[in-house]
């Protein structure tokens, strides 16, 4: 059975900050009905599964607000790059995950492709890029300033010993793990 497609009559931003802006749609249900849809509007974001020459893997813990709890995350970042002189630009997804990773870990490494996700595609529109980096080389971390970073080194084992026992509970570090370990045969 072919499902109808809504069309889009109208658009207004409600709200916009510097990272994701909160929308209300008109739409036609495709049967002369139509319907109101209110959405966070995301330029998207790229998540990075770095990868020591030991075979390690390396997360950040940071408190997350609206789970008012610290959560183990792989880095992670939006696309929409605030500058320091305020300008904002939505860097390509590839740059966006060499920034983060740089920020959160203070390693660069080789980025490679191994996905893109919709996190929650009933409330926003977001595509989520994950990125495998291997041979990670240190450098200084440059956390945004309302940000705080702890880098944890875990094996696999121990990175799927906390997602089970739900000390690992982002959902995103959650789906970029199943997306990368097909691509980490080597270290499993």
């Amino acid at each position: 059975m072919a499902l109808r497609h809504w069309k889009k009559i109208s658009e207004e931003t409600i709200h916009e900050s510097p990272w994701i802006e909160y929308k209300h749609d008109r739409f036609d249900f495709g049967d002369g009905r139509e319907g109101d849809y209110y959405y966070l509007d995301s330029p998207g974001s790229s998540m990075i599964v770095p990868v020591t020459d030991d075979g390690k893997l390396l997360l950040v813990n940071q408190y997350r607000y609206l789970g008012n709890r610290e959560s183990l995350e792989f880095p992670c970042g939006n696309v929409r790059h605030r500058h320091p002189d305020g300008r904002v630009t939505i860097d390509d997804p590839v740059v966006a995950a060499g920034r983060e990773l740089a920020e959160e870990c203070g390693v660069t490494g080789e980025l490679t492709p191994i996905g893109v996700y919709h996190p929650c595609n009933g409330f926003v529109n977001e595509n989520a890029h994950v990125f495998l980096a291997r041979r990670p080389t240190q450098e200084s971390a440059t956390p945004d300033p309302e940000e705080e970073f702890e880098v944890v080194a875990l094996t696999p084992a121990a990175l799927e010993e906390k997602i089970a026992s739900g000390e690992i509970w982002d959902g995103m570090t959650i789906v970029a793990w199943a997306l990368a370990k097909p691509h980490l045969t080597d270290i499993l």
